[in-house]
Order: structure tokens, then sequence, then C-alpha cells
């Protein structure tokens, strides 16, 4: 920086010391007195600075998400995500409040069910626990917009999304359980598709029965916004809107869900169904397909490593609410870095949240949702 010292002769005109002048080296000091743009000006100060700022987050931004289980006074901490827990109903009323107090307008639900099997039972049952969830929420904060995630994970005991190629045990029974085949041209443990779909609609209409708001399908099966679109509609409930994953990656950084979920494949992936990382247009094809079968929102997860999908999805459909799903991973790195004192955990989130929100999303999902809404205010 150069310090302009009270013994120095000014040339006043352009503001280039006058020794240097003497010396024929103003050639590269010549364009200061030309210098009309400069950007810091409206950097001065913090007032400056939130006057031209172009991106701001607020509570509204946010969804929370909550993992509900059966049981009574359990308020379990999950070890990789510090400050998030699983709920049971008896205290979940209590949460819901604290959520609508810090102005965060919604909740996305998760559950944990009581018993697993191939198809996930519980999943479309009047008293599951999702369906408990939701009746509790809403009877204690009916203002709260309750979301609901629709897919097979969390409820089937082989961990996937879906139906798999596969025999069914006997014992596999209860009202609406349908009747699935093998395929004998595909390979044993194969997520099927169709079948899938039945069960995706079921799961969906009971939650709408229930009293969700909106649903949430994130299995990446071909149709599932078409299936469901169909089965609300023909039940009469064409009102409640579909937020699909429209783009959801094959990723790493779901580990620590897993573990909040308890919803791990027992074998293989989910490369089958979820999308390759290396892909960008293939995002843009399937939201494509899911504003056609009737999406009403898009998503994109993850959110962090996925900014350019954000982007290019926002742009293609700069009409359609965008959400993106700051994923458990994501925040988990971020809790990590902060509890060894190598970030500051305030400034490194609200900065990945603002991120998220200038790449293109109306919406974010995420865990920070609650210390981010205190922070703002």
């Amino acid at each position: 920086m150069l310090s302009i010292a009270s013994d120095r002769l000014m040339d006043t005109s352009s503001f280039i010391p006058a020794r240097i002048l003497a010396t024929g080296e103003a050639g590269r000091w010549a364009h200061l007195s030309s210098l009309k743009r400069r950007p810091r000006r409206l950097r001065l100060n913090p007032a400056l600075r939130r006057m031209v700022r172009e991106t701001t987050l607020a509570p509204d931004d946010f969804i929370y998400p909550l993992f509900v289980t059966h049981g009574q006074h359990i308020q379990n901490e999950i070890g990789s995500m510090p400050g998030v827990y699983q709920w049971s109903i008896d205290r979940l009323a209590q949460e819901a409040e604290s959520i609508a107090k810090l102005a965060v307008p919604a909740v996305i639900l998760f559950g944990l069910p009581a018993q697993k099997d191939p198809i996930g039972l519980e999943n479309f049952a009047a008293d599951g626990i999702v369906q408990q969830a939701i009746r509790a929420i809403k009877h204690a904060v009916p203002e709260l917009i309750v979301i609901t995630d629709v897919c097979l994970c969390e409820y089937t005991d082989h961990g996937h999304c879906g139906i798999l190629n596969a025999p069914l045990p006997l014992s596999t029974t209860g009202e609406g359980a349908g009747e699935w085949g093998q395929h004998p041209h595909l390979p044993e443990g194969y997520v099927l598709n169709d079948e899938t779909l039945d069960v995706l609609a079921k799961v969906a209409l009971s939650h709408a029965e229930a009293g969700a708001d909106i649903v949430a399908p994130s299995g990446m099966i071909d149709g599932m916004v078409a299936a469901i679109r169909s089965g609300l509609d023909e039940n009469g409930f064409d009102h409640i809107p579909i937020m699909s994953y429209s783009t959801k990656y094959a990723s790493g950084f779901y580990g620590p869900f897993r573990e909040a979920a308890q919803g791990a494949p027992q074998f293989g992936d989910r490369q089958t169904h979820q999308m390759d990382p290396a892909n960008a247009r293939e995002a843009l094809r399937e939201a494509e397909l899911d504003v056609a079968e009737g999406a009403d929102f898009l998503m994109v997860k993850p959110a962090l490593s996925y900014l350019d999908i954000i982007r290019q999805t926002r742009e293609q459909y700069p009409q359609m609410p965008l959400a993106a799903y700051n994923v458990s991973g994501e925040y988990a790195m971020v809790k990590a870095a902060a509890r060894n004192g190598w970030i500051d955990e305030e400034r490194v989130t609200l900065e990945v949240l603002t991120s998220i929100k200038r790449a293109g999303a109306d919406l974010i999902i995420t865990y920070h949702a609650k210390d981010a809404a205190q922070w703002i205010k």
C-alpha cells in the first residue's frame, strides 16, 4: 500500500507523487488518473454492502428435516449429525413449535418403522409412523407446512428404494400389499420400476389422507410423479403438490443420513436408479419428464457439489419452484470442522447456504435451518 507522507509533494491533478514524476516513472501510475470505476466504493461499510447485496437468506428459504420413530420420550442425537435427532411422537409437537417460532415455514418427514419387510407395509399404513407424525404436527402447529418423503428405503428389510426382483415370501400380506411377480429377464435384486410405482402411489395417498401438505417422491423411479399424481387426483387430492426429487445423484454424501434413517442398503448400491455424478445433461432430461408428469416443484440433491446443476435447472425451468437438498454429509463436514476449531461455523454455514441460493434454488432443505434462522435474525 502506498503511504502519503506529509513531506511528499503531490501533483493534485493526478495524485501521483511529484518525486515519481521527477524520475520519469509516472507511466505506470498514469492509469490512476482515469480510474473512474472503483467497485470497492460499494464495500466501504456494512450498510453499503447490505444495500447492494444480490442474494439474501431468510428463514422462509429453509425446510427442516425431521426423523420420527416409535416409542416414547425419545430424543436420540444422531452421532454423525450433531444437533439432529430422532424424535418420538410425544416430543414432536414441541420441536415443531420451536421450528415455527424461528419462522422456518416447512419440515420434511422421514420415518423409522417398527418393523421392516420386503415391501415396506408400514409406509402406507394408516397408523404408520409418518402418518402419526403428520397428524401430531398439524394438530400442534397447523400453519407449519408438512412435506413427506415418499420412498421405500427406510421401510424395506433390504434397504432399497423399491420392490426387488425376487420372490416375495408368502408371509408378506396386508391390505394393499398387491401382487408382484419375478421378472426372469432382470437380475435378481434389481429394483423393479412399475411394481414400485404402485407402492409409491399408495404411500403418497396415505400421507395426503393423514394431512400432509406436500408429498416428495425421492427414489428416482421412472414415472413416479405421474403415478403419484394419478393416485392423488383419483382420490380427491388434486390440490396436493408434488415436490419431486427430480435430480438425485448416487452420491457419497448420504452416509450420515443412512445412520439417521436406518435405511442403508443391505447389499449393492442405488446406481441403477439414482444418477451418475458425472452427468449434467441427464439431469435436465429427468427434470423435463417430471415437469411433463405434473411436478409442482423440482429438486436437486445433493446441493453443494452440484451447484452447476442447480444453475442449469434454474435456467432451463425459470417458471418452476426449485429446491436443493443440502444433505447430511455436507452438514456433517461443516460440523466436524467447526468442532475441531478449523472454521467459523456460522460464517461457513451461511456462506454455503448463500451459494446454494445464489446458484438458483428457491428453497433449501437443510439440517442447518434452525441455526441459520437464528443467525439471520
